[in-house]
């Protein structure tokens, strides 16, 4: 990953779990100022997409690290469909705007190209650039971007939802960076 020579993105496996988890919480906990949900009684947010990324089929939990640290995660869903849904994403507010998030997507949508879809709320405001913009670098002008009420949930805006179709790209070294044209 060129820009960010020290970031990694590595398939999770089950002893990376007790990391993943902690991450987790502070990506619910972040979340949760756009929803104004508050944490159960236990002091936990909610976690059945944390453990459908590593149980189940279909689904690959990423571990985000730069140098030999933590950085966040990435869950993807629907690997077994043609439309592949970036179901979670997180980079630690320490390495947020120094590349580490956009190399972690360039990374997983190069492992895996084809259709993609990632859901965002529109008050994370910093979140919607950042989709957005991704978006123009992977797929240029050729990107969509809907609105779709979020399940069970009347009570909340709908969520934005992009799509695009990505790659196959030759990756360098290990790079899922798309080659300069």
């Amino acid at each position: 990953m060129t820009d960010t020579p020290d970031v990694t993105l590595r398939r999770a496996g089950t002893e990376d779990f007790p990391v993943v988890e902690r991450l987790w919480l502070m990506f619910r906990h972040d979340l949760s100022g756009f929803r104004g949900e508050l944490p159960a009684p236990d002091g936990t947010f909610r976690a059945d997409r944390l453990h459908a990324a590593f149980r189940d089929p279909g689904w690959a939990a990423y571990l985000t690290l730069s140098g030999d640290r933590p950085a966040g995660f990435v869950f993807v869903r629907a690997l077994d469909t043609p439309v592949r849904v970036l179901n979670a994403f997180f980079v630690v507010r320490g390495a947020r705007r120094a590349g580490v998030g956009t190399a972690a997507v360039r990374e997983v949508v190069a492992r895996h190209p084809g259709r993609w879809e990632i859901p965002f709320q529109e008050a994370n405001r910093t979140g919607a650039r950042f989709w957005r913009r991704v978006a123009g670098e992977l797929a240029g002008p050729e990107w969509t971007e809907e609105r779709r009420p979020v399940p069970g949930r009347p009570d909340v805006p709908p969520d934005h939802w992009i799509g695009f179709t990505a790659g196959p790209w030759p990756l360098r070294e290990g790079s899922g960076h798309r080659p300069a044209q």
